[in-house]
């Protein structure tokens, strides 16, 4: 037996470098050892915070018994789907199609060609709940595959056939127009959770784009619905247990329909999300919880994710010494050991705490009974305070401390603009010492990786969505700087990810580039997972840069994208929010905002609101039309390149400004 993960830099992958597990990571060695042995690959794939990973790893892949079976039976491959979301997606679409569901761990058995034929996600090491147990299916498996290979490459081959026929796009005959935006904000009305917010039952999982939709419709047609249901979600999420009241930063998901018990792992690209949404929410309403959201949020992400340079951990884990969540819940009697009996009542009061708990073993999910009501008086400010300095004693969870290009690029963006539109200068310095990280370790002669690790350096070309989110990250942060190397870095990008990853036949990104390794299918990413799909991404990203830039090639890019999913994505809002918000910024008419000069009071005016279809050019100079004729200390408020009369003072940039979402 050899295991061969000890030299891989992925936490996860190293997690499992003990195994008695013949592991091989993803590459030639592996598909060529199964075509020499004539043994179908077992593909593994998960991710280090993943609780039911480490319980498939613990009770399988760690027992000598299955793991014996394992390399007698098949070449076994562990893949983190963070650094190769590539591998993922694909036969995470082979696992939905076979068995109408998914997650993580991802069980794919397929030929030595790579073609699947049978998919789960978690197994037990036996059969239980209705679940056949792993080594019964390891049995079943090998045998089929030894006694009855040619009906099982007949089914591998069928299902193969599938996926590549899904991967085909053509473009939507149908125009794109307006009302598709409306259609989408409708139906998320529709489908919403009128009591707790969010969409749909347990597991609730946070919808910061479809937020988005709802905000852009609001302002765009003065719908109430629409805002109503943006903010009960996110009043609701934010006094749920999801969100951690003593440290900030938002869990993966709530377990219920209440946003009460959370799924512990703290994910970056949840947080840098989400940020937004409470930034946009406090914009437009003023609601000033919002703001501590974001503010504790970014504590956190800053606080707890930074590595040394400068750059974002990928997430927290949600187990401690074995235990899921043990690092977050309190037994009363813990809670009275450590407050008085006034600070007590307070913690009864103002975190819903019981004797009897609201979790496993007794414990109490910290939350806000008081929905709405996020802003803490001094008496409650202190017990946090007390609680918290309490927490950090204990064992924390485990960091995963791999950089990932697309999930830093989202952050960075998040800081940049809540710090642009608070005045906190810290958060943007934040977003430039992340970046300049990417810079110094992601970025080789001409090409951007996606992975970077302390102990093994860059690895895996970056991928559409890496450069996707960069270029919406270059733009921002030239927005909140007013440097010019920014918004040159944004069109390198958008020119580079068009090179690499464009689709000459029917339009789109491909998920890999052309230089890159080529797998089973050619896919293109066009649903929204926990992030935007690539090309949701890109299509939102091309289009600002074409504002700032002049660059209408990247506005029919963009336009050529969206033809992709035509009217399907207002059908389907949920799946495909980024790209109706990309829809909304290309038929929404850009605005373009060029700040002359050094006027602070005129550009903090225009940071302050929530203005979703404008871009924002100030300070430095740079070759774009925006700047030709553009002259003195004064604001000028565009549409398609064509300017109003200057604004000179607060008044008048308010009245035109004011305009801009007039309806």
């Amino acid at each position: 037996m050899k295991n061969r993960l000890a030299q891989e830099s992925s936490p996860y992958l190293q997690q499992h470098a003990e195994n008695p597990v013949d592991w091989y990571p993803w590459g030639t060695e592996a598909l060529e050892a199964a075509v020499e042995a004539n043994k179908p690959i077992l593909l593994s794939v998960g991710y280090s915070a993943c609780h039911w990973c480490h319980v498939m790893a613990h009770e399988s892949f760690e027992s000598p018994e299955l793991a014996a079976k394992m390399n007698e039976l098949f070449i076994n491959v562990k893949v983190d789907r963070e650094e190769r979301p590539d591998i993922d997606s694909l036969y995470m679409e082979a696992v939905h199609a076979m068995t109408g569901q998914g997650g993580w761990p991802m069980t794919v058995i397929m030929t030595p060609a790579g073609q699947p034929f049978f998919a789960g996600t978690y197994f037990p090491p036996v059969r239980r709940h209705g679940l056949p147990g792993f080594g019964e299916v390891l049995d079943a498996l090998g045998n089929a595959w030894a006694l009855d290979n040619e009906k099982v490459v007949e089914q591998a081959e069928y299902i193969t056939d599938a996926l590549r026929d899904n991967a085909r796009l053509e473009p939507s005959a149908t125009e794109l127009h307006r009302g598709l935006v409306s259609q989408a904000s409708a139906a998320l009305v529709e489908v919403h959770d009128s009591v707790h917010g969010g969409f749909g039952n347990a597991p609730k999982f946070p919808a910061a784009s479809a937020i988005d939709v709802l905000f852009r419709h609001h302002v765009s047609t003065g719908d109430a619905d629409s805002l109503g249901v943006a903010t009960l979600t996110l009043d609701h999420m934010a006094a749920g247990g999801m969100f951690d009241h003593l440290g900030g930063g938002f869990a993966r998901y709530s377990t219920d329909q209440f946003w009460l018990v959370p799924h512990f792992e703290k994910m970056l690209y949840d947080n840098a999300q989400l940020i937004p949404a409470y930034l946009h929410g406090w914009q437009l309403t003023g609601t000033d919880g919002y703001l501590q959201v974001v503010k504790e949020t970014i504590e956190y992400v800053c606080g707890t994710l930074t590595l040394d340079g400068g750059a974002f951990a990928s997430a927290e884990d949600a187990d401690t010494e074995g235990e899921e969540g043990r690092f977050y819940v309190w037994t009363h009697d813990e809670l009275a050991s450590i407050l008085t009996g006034d600070e007590m009542a307070i913690a009864e009061d103002w975190y819903g705490v019981t004797r009897d708990g609201n979790f496993e073993g007794g414990t109490n999910v910290l939350f806000r009974p008081e929905v709405g009501a996020l802003l803490r008086p001094e008496p409650v400010e202190a017990v946090r305070q007390k609680l918290y300095d309490a927490r950090f004693r204990r064992v924390r969870p485990g960091i995963d401390d791999k950089v990932l290009t697309e999930w830093n690029a989202l952050m960075i963006a998040a800081l940049a603009e809540a710090g642009a539109a608070t005045d906190q200068a810290t958060w943007i310095e934040a977003a430039v010492d992340a970046m300049e990280f990417l810079e110094a370790h992601l970025l080789g002669a001409s090409r951007w990786y996606r992975s970077w690790q302390q102990r093994g350096g860059r690895k895996h070309l970056a991928y559409a969505a890496d450069y996707a989110a960069l270029i919406d990250a270059y733009t921002r942060l030239g927005e909140a700087t007013g440097q010019s190397r920014w918004h040159h870095a944004a069109l390198e990008t958008s020119d580079n990810m068009v090179e690499l990853f464009w689709d000459d036949e029917v339009g789109g990104v491909f998920t890999t580039g052309s230089d890159a390794q080529e797998l089973l299918v050619q896919r293109k990413e066009l649903f929204d997972s926990p992030i935007p799909s690539a090309n949701a991404n890109a299509a939102f990203a091309l289009l600002r840069v074409a504002a700032i830039h002049d660059r209408p090639d990247l506005a029919l890019r963009s336009q050529e994208i969206l033809k992709l999913l035509g009217d399907g994505a207002a059908r389907n809002p949920q799946a495909h929010a980024r790209m109706i918000a990309a829809l909304d910024l290309a038929l929404g008419s850009t605005s373009e905002i060029v700040l002359t000069g050094d006027r602070s009071d005129l550009l903090a005016e225009v940071r302050r609101r929530y203005l979703p279809n404008s871009v924002v050019v100030h300070g430095e100079r740079f070759d774009s039309a925006l700047w030709v004729d553009r002259s003195g200390e004064q604001a000028y408020v565009c549409k398609n390149f064509t300017c109003g009369l200057p604004a000179n003072d607060l008044a008048e940039l308010r009245r035109q400004l004011d305009a801009l979402t007039d309806r």
